[in-house]
C-alpha cells in the first residue's frame, strides 16, 4: 500500500447491544473529528456514540439501487478522507460481514484502508440459536438476493437483511414449503428488545413485522430455491429502480400490455394446436411476456402496501384446494360437469354472490361474453332453447330481405343463437369466428395478388 494515500478507518459498531462495542472502537470515535466521521444508518442502538457524524441514511432513501447507495457512500468517504487526510466510517456489526460499501473501499486504489474487527450479529445469532455454525453447516444468505445466492441448497440457513416485507415476501416465494416448515425470526439481538419467534412458513411475511435488525433461521430447507422464478422477481425490482419507463407505470397505463399479451398467448396456442412445430416454442415466449405483466401489477401492488407476489401465489393455491373438494376433501364427483357445478356453488358461497352471473367480466369479448352468459344459465338449469333463441337461425330472419333491414337488437338476439348452437356443439365461436375471418383475409389477399377483384370473400 502506498503511504501517502489518504486512510480510511472502518470499525464495527456491534450487533446491537451497548456492551458489544469495542474500547478499541470507542477510542476511535473519541479522536476523529465529527467532519471526517461518517455512520452508515443511525438506526442502529450504537449510532448514538456516532451522533454529530454524517450518516446515509438519506442516501439510501434517495438511490434508485442499492449497489448504487453503497458505491455514493465508497465514493463521499474517498473524497472526504482526500480533503483531510484520513476519515473514519462506522457500520452495524462488523466491517466485514454484508458490508458491501466496505468492499468498495477495499478495492479502491485512491485510499488505504484499516478494519477494527468487531462483533457481528452472527455471533449473538449463534448464541441466541445455541448451536455451532461450522458442525450444523449453516449456510449464511443476504436476504436482498435470497434466490440466487441460495439456488439448490437445502438444509439450515441463515438468512441476514430481512428487513423489509418484500424481502421476507421474495424469500417465501423462493421456497415451496407449507406450514410444516418454520422459520426463526431473530430480531434485535443483544438488546434489551431482543426477539426470538417461530413462524409458520405462510405466514412470514404476513406477521412478522421487520425492522432493520432483523434476520431468519431456516432450520431446515428440504424443496429446491426456486431460482430462475426469483431472479425475474429480483430483475421486476431492479427495473423498477433503474428504467425510467418502467419507473412511470401504473396498473392503469399497463392494462393494454396485459390485454395485447394475453391474446399473443392465445395465437401461440393456436400454433400448437395446429401442430406448428415452432409452436411450443412461441408458447414459452409469450407465457414469459404474460407472466411479466403479472410481476410488474404485483410489484406495484407491494409498492403500495396492498399485496405481495407470494400472496397471489397463496391465494390461488388456497382458492384451488378449496374448489377441488373431491380431490382435497371427501366430496364424490362422476364427471367434469359435476366439477363445473360445484366450482359455481362454491364461487358463489365464497364470493357471497346474489346470482351466477355475478362476476362475469363485462370487458369480455362480446362472443365470449356470450357464451359465459348462457353456460351459466344452463348450469343453474336454464335453457336458451327454451325461449326460442336458437330455433330463430331456421327462422325467417335469416331472410336476405329480414337480414337487410335488420337492427341491432335483431342482429344481436341471431348472435347470440350462433354462440348457443356453437355451445352445444362444443365449439368455441371466438375461435371458429377468428379462423373464419382468418381464411376471410386469405381470400382476399389471395385476389389481391392475383390482381382478380371481387366483393365477395366469404367461402
Amino acid at each position: 500500500m502506498a503511504d501517502d494515500r489518504p486512510l480510511v478507518t472502518i470499525a464495527g459498531l456491534g450487533p446491537g447491544g451497548e456492551g458489544q462495542i469495542t474500547g478499541e472502537t470507542l477510542a476511535v470515535i473519541d479522536r476523529f473529528p465529527d467532519s471526517a466521521s461518517f455512520v452508515r444508518t443511525r438506526r442502529h442502538p450504537n449510532a448514538h456514540h456516532m451522533a454529530r457524524a454524517a450518516s446515509f441514511d438519506e442516501v439510501y432513501d434517495a438511490g434508485d439501487s442499492l449497489d448504487d447507495v453503497y458505491r455514493s457512500i465508497a465514493d463521499r468517504i474517498v473524497d472526504a478522507a482526500t480533503a483531510g487526510g484520513e476519515a473514519l466510517y462506522t457500520v452495524p456489526g462488523s466491517p466485514l460481514v454484508l458490508e458491501r460499501a466496505v468492499r468498495y473501499l477495499r478495492t479502491d486504489d485512491r485510499v488505504d484502508v484499516r478494519l477494527l474487527p468487531a462483533i457481528s450479529f452472527l455471533d449473538t445469532a449463534w448464541a441466541s440459536l445455541t448451536i455451532d455454525p461450522v458442525e450444523a453447516r449453516v449456510r449464511m444468505v443476504d436476504g436482498h438476493t435470497f434466490a440466487g445466492q441460495a439456488a439448490g441448497e437445502t438444509g439450515p440457513l441463515l438468512v441476514a437483511h430481512a428487513h423489509a416485507p418484500w424481502v421476507l415476501s421474495d424469500i417465501k416465494l423462493a421456497i415451496d414449503a407449507g406450514p410444516e416448515m418454520k422459520a426463526i425470526v431473530l430480531q434485535r439481538l443483544g438488546t434489551d428488545e431482543e426477539q426470538i419467534t417461530e413462524v409458520a412458513w405462510p405466514d412470514l411475511d404476513r406477521i412478522v413485522e421487520p425492522d432493520h435488525l432483523t434476520s431468519l433461521y431456516l432450520p431446515e430447507v428440504t424443496a429446491p430455491i426456486a431460482q430462475e422464478l426469483m431472479r425475474t422477481v429480483e430483475l421486476m425490482h431492479r427495473l423498477r429502480q433503474e428504467c425510467p419507463w418502467d419507473q412511470k407505470q401504473t396498473h392503469a397505463s399497463l392494462r393494454k400490455y396485459l390485454i395485447e399479451e394475453a391474446y399473443e398467448v392465445v395465437e401461440a396456442i393456436d400454433r400448437v394446436t395446429a401442430g406448428d412445430e415452432d409452436g411450443y416454442l412461441d408458447l414459452e415466449e409469450e407465457l414469459g411476456d404474460l407472466w411479466f405483466q403479472m410481476l410488474f401489477h404485483a410489484e406495484l401492488a407491494t409498492e403500495a402496501g396492498a399485496f405481495t407476489l407470494a400472496d397471489v401465489a397463496q391465494t390461488v393455491h388456497d382458492k384451488l384446494v378449496g374448489r377441488h373438494p373431491h380431490v382435497f376433501g371427501d366430496t364424490s364427483v362422476t364427471d367434469a360437469a359435476d366439477v363445473e357445478k360445484n366450482w359455481e356453488a362454491i364461487k358463489k358461497t365464497e364470493k357471497g354472490r346474489d346470482s351466477v352471473m355475478d362476476g362475469i367480466p363485462a370487458a369480455l369479448p362480446a362472443l365470449t361474453f356470450a357464451e359465459k352468459v348462457l353456460k351459466k344459465a344452463q348450469r343453474s338449469g336454464a335453457t336458451a332453447e327454451a325461449d326460442g333463441v336458437s330455433q330463430r337461425l331456421t327462422s325467417a330472419d335469416l331472410d336476405a330481405a329480414a337480414l337487410a333491414d335488420a337492427g341491432e337488437e335483431q342482429i344481436g338476439e341471431l348472435l347470440l343463437a350462433v354462440v348457443e348452437r356453437a355451445r352445444l356443439a362444443d365449439i368455441d365461436p371466438e375461435g371458429a369466428l377468428r379462423s373464419a375471418t382468418a381464411r376471410a383475409r386469405d381470400r382476399f389477399q389471395a385476389q389481391e395478388s392475383s390482381g382478380t377483384p371481387s366483393r365477395w370473400i366469404y367461402g
